[in-house]
């Protein structure tokens, strides 16, 4: 890290600020803080001799909505802690939340009024300030984002690069593997508001997906390599007959997207490849992988962490263009009123192998009512939705409509 480069433009700041400053990441630990002050409250104190915000102090912080701020936040006084009140200056970079810069206020102050007028005089080091924090950033290190774009490009199906990550220590002789790639609807192609931009910023979410996988996996010992792009990460893992590894990840992971974005993320998802032994299949693999993402997206009921072969048809539905509207029996449901209450009860239906209890109960209907609404489908098409070659049918029509809203991953 760039310790000493930040540490000093700290000391500056509280020099121009006449202020006692402490810089502090994304997890509450101590980064840098100023010398010079004239009164230190007990939770300053505190914090530069332990490096690291207690529990209590977070909670009162992250009460006055610093974690998805993107303007400084008037933090109030709280006796019973023994803070005097702060402004917590958020750090940005594209959007990519890279720390916090806390400016106490001196005893006899009764508001922080003159702080927020302190602050646009120095924007340009803050700035500064939140460039070298990004750029000590272990994900952002030089020699990390090529070994990441080496990966990219190996599970590409890049033959020379194949052969580099094959040889890295923390891969060599470590299969067999597994290739995973995590996925966040909430970063489905929208409009990123959650970082307060107007459009959405690729080059801002794939260092998010990047920062995130890399903390994720950190102490993961079947996680072997990951890298970001700008819609998902891509993980390495050894090979694994439970998925207690993988859970972790992926609640870690959706921890570390809040963290930096500022928002929870409404569903995050875990595709798993086949087993591989020997990296020249890579290619074949990420496309696995993200086959089972894609599925877990459109078909929740599959589960947050799907392994491909629990992708059933959709991964059959990769393979090529389908369309419900080669059904015909689709066509004639759709183009009824009412079809949105007949569809669900025929999807759960073939999913259930016939189960109409347990369907019942899923959709809060009473049996006679999805007896009845397999009638009317009965009627609507002129056969028995039941039949073979017609259940067949409608329930691909019914798997190859939900694929179709898939994430392009």
């Amino acid at each position: 890290m760039r310790n000493q480069e930040i540490e000093d433009l700290v000391e500056r700041l509280a020099v121009e600020l006449g202020r006692g400053l402490s810089l502090e990441d994304l997890d509450g630990l101590l980064l840098a803080y100023s010398a010079n002050q004239s009164h230190a409250d007990r939770v300053r104190v505190n914090f530069l001799l332990s490096k690291k915000v207690p529990a209590d102090v977070s909670s009162w912080q992250l009460s006055h909505g610093i974690a998805t701020a993107v303007r400084p936040v008037v933090v109030p006084a709280n006796d019973d802690l023994g803070m005097l009140g702060r402004v917590c200056v958020p750090l940005l970079v594209r959007g990519f939340r890279v720390g916090y810069l806390w400016v106490q206020q001196d005893l006899a102050e009764q508001s922080a009024t003159a702080i927020l007028a302190q602050l646009p005089q120095v924007r340009d080091s803050l700035d500064l300030l939140s460039t070298l924090l990004l750029d000590s950033n272990t994900a952002e290190s030089s020699q990390r984002r090529v070994r990441e774009q080496q990966f990219l490009s190996a599970v590409e199906g890049e033959k020379h690069l194949i052969e580099v990550v094959a040889e890295w220590p923390e891969i060599r002789q470590r299969g067999p593997w597994q290739l995973a790639t995590v996925y966040s609807v909430a970063d489905q192609g929208q409009p990123d508001s959650r970082r307060g931009a107007s459009h959405y910023d690729p080059l801002a979410a794939a260092l998010v997906h990047r920062s995130a996988g890399l903390q994720a996996t950190i102490g993961i010992d079947g996680a072997l390599f990951t890298a970001g792009l700008g819609t998902h990460a891509v993980m390495l893992f050894r090979e694994t007959q439970g998925r207690a590894g993988h859970a972790a990840v992926l609640e870690r992971y959706t921890a570390e997207l809040h963290k930096r974005t500022g928002a929870p993320a409404s569903h995050v998802v875990m595709g798993i490849s086949e087993t591989f032994t020997s990296l020249r299949v890579l290619e074949q693999a990420y496309r696995e992988s993200k086959i089972a993402a894609q599925a877990a997206v459109v078909d929740p009921a599959l589960g947050a962490i799907l392994d491909v072969r629990g992708a059933g048809v959709y991964e059959v539905l990769a393979g090529g263009a389908a369309n419900p509207e080669d059904s015909v029996y689709y066509r004639l449901l759709r183009d009824k009123d009412g079809s949105a209450e007949l569809f669900p009860v025929l999807e759960l239906l073939y999913d259930n192998d016939g189960a109409v209890a347990k369907i019942a109960d899923a959709l809060h209907l009473h049996r006679s009512t999805v007896y009845n609404r397999l009638a009317r489908v009965r009627a609507i098409i002129g056969a028995d939705p039941l039949a073979g070659r017609v259940r067949l049918e409608l329930h691909l029509a019914l798997k190859v409509a939900r694929w179709a809203g898939r994430p392009r991953i």
